[in-house]
Parts: C-alpha cells; sequence; structure tokens
C-alpha cells in the first residue's frame, strides 16, 4: 500500500519514528527529477542562465527554444 501511494507522482510517502520525520519515499521518476534539479541548481552558470530565463519568460518575452534531448545533452549527463 505505502508502494503504490508514493508510487503516484506529488504524493511521497513520509516515514517517521517517534513522531518525527526521517524518511521520505517517492517514485523514482519524481527521484530522478530532483537529482536533475540538484545537478542544475548547483552550476552557478546554469543557474543563472535558469534565473534569467525565468526572469524573461516573467515578463513576457518570447524566447528561442531548443530540443529537449539536445539540451539535455549540452548538460553532460
Amino acid at each position: 500500500m505505502m508502494i503504490a501511494s508514493a508510487e503516484r507522482p506529488g504524493a511521497p510517502v513520509v516515514i517517521t519514528l517517534g513522531g518525527l520525520p526521517k524518511v521520505i519515499m517517492m517514485s523514482f521518476d519524481e527521484f530522478e527529477g530532483w537529482q536533475e534539479t540538484m545537478e542544475i541548481l548547483s552550476d552557478p552558470v546554469l543557474s543563472k542562465r535558469l534565473i534569467s530565463t525565468l526572469k524573461q519568460i516573467k515578463k513576457g518575452k518570447k524566447l528561442d527554444t531548443m530540443d529537449f534531448d539536445v539540451f539535455k545533452k549540452s548538460l553532460k549527463l
């Protein structure tokens, strides 16, 4: 039952010990997404590009697009 619940995206299961949260169980796809996000955010150059792009989008600026696979290869993952 816990695994089925944790497999749903956005529905992690928190495991507690003595009433305190100790471990989180989540779907593998969601975990991979978090890993990729942390890798991008740990790179200062990529972080600055991401923040700049998000600001441009917020201002309604039209941006050039890139195929996701090409983008992923540029990250050297």
